[in-house]
């Protein structure tokens, strides 16, 4: 057998590794995870929900399943109205905007209840324990204060100050602030509960709205202007303070965020805050409405355990399916509750779109 040649050897020894780096170069990009392709997916938001969709959390999420993720904040009413050109979604917070938008030809077929949030007052301290001595709101022993939505109409209706109903140093006629029913949805459904109150506990329906439109109208005209954002409406309830903005309408979300993200500010407001759960409430529903396929996909993250699971802890939005790691006490806010009783269903659709027409054109 002939002798290879040292130089052949170590040829052959060349050979066979460029084989082995090539073959696993080869393995090596086989294995290798394929880069996630991002689209750009924008849409209408609600006011609230600008925290959890601005949070870093939420945006690795969204990198992670190729999603970059946009938004335009608008009231739920108005975005059924706005121009919907290159908009990819919808996300009002609102079973009532998603059939109200249907009613104006927007395709809602594709849509989910994502979260869920009951509809709460905030106030302060001094005008809380001032209408608790009146009976038009209580406090429990566990510190939680409700606030009797009965005795708030028959109050606004007979155009009692704030004096009459307990806050000694109020000015002017009792009201509580909201944002605008016909644009916003925390004003809308306000202005449901407060339609539903009037028709004794059971939902409106377009006889009792007309029946009852006028003392609607005397009270909203009560508030002056009103914001289109629950966001802005309760940014100016903390910066403005009692004297301006005694009693607003909001979500029970917005104090769980602030609290959670916002801990320092959250500090400063802690003592003198109150939520209030009005008996009987409302659920806000937010509803994701998914207008194409690129809209699809970003209702299948928001319905993911990891996006309500982030949207509860850090951003205070129930779940139907994802209630969080534990309870509501994670939150350190006083006054909070696990379990909303005492809940009245919205009314029809007919009795909403009586509502908000009557409420645009007072």
């Amino acid at each position: 057998m002939a002798h290879l040649s040292k130089s052949r050897i170590v040829g052959l020894c060349v050979l066979l590794v460029a084989v082995i780096v090539l073959c696993g170069g080869i393995a090596w990009q086989a294995t290798r995870p394929k880069p996630v392709q991002t689209v750009t997916v924008t849409g209408y938001l609600g006011g609230e929900k600008t925290g959890l969709f601005d949070d870093p959390q939420f945006r690795t999420l969204a990198t992670d399943a190729g999603l970059d993720v946009s938004y335009r904040k608008a009231g739920s009413l108005d975005m059924m109205d706005a121009d919907r050109s290159g908009m990819d979604y919808l996300f009002p917070p609102s079973r009532a905007a998603a059939e109200y938008g249907k009613a104006k030809g927007v395709d809602v077929s594709r849509q989910d209840i994502v979260f869920n949030s009951p509809i709460v007052v905030y106030t302060y301290r001094q005008v809380a324990d001032g209408l608790c001595s009146t009976g038009i709101m209580s406090k429990d022993d566990s510190g939680v204060y409700r606030l009797d939505m009965a005795k708030v109409v028959e109050a606004m209706q007979q155009d009692r100050s704030w004096a009459d109903v307990g806050w000694a140093t109020g000015y002017g006629a009792f009201h509580i602030e909201s944002t605008d029913p016909v644009k916003s949805n925390s004003g809308n459904e306000y202005a449901a509960l407060l339609a539903t109150v009037m028709n004794g506990g059971t939902p409106a329906t377009v006889d009792s709205v007309n029946r009852d439109l006028p003392a609607l109208q005397t009270i909203f005209r009560k508030s002056g202007w009103m914001e289109t954002s629950s966001e802005d409406s309760f940014s100016q309830f903390l910066t403005l303070g009692v004297g301006s903005k005694p009693m607003m309408v909001g979500y029970e979300s917005q104090i769980l965020d602030l609290a959670a993200t916002q801990p320092d500010t959250y500090a400063q407001v802690k003592n003198d805050l109150v939520i209030a759960y009005p008996t009987p409430t409302v659920w806000s529903t937010h509803v994701f409405i998914a207008l194409d396929d690129k809209g699809g996909k970003l209702l299948d993250l928001m319905r993911s355990d990891n996006v309500r699971k982030l949207a509860w802890e850090r951003h205070g939005f129930r779940s139907a399916n994802y209630t969080g790691t534990d309870g509501i006490s994670r939150f350190h806010v006083p006054g909070t509750i696990d379990q909303v009783q005492q809940v009245v269903e919205l009314p029809p659709n007919d009795a909403m779109q009586t509502l908000i027409n009557g409420l645009k054109n007072q």
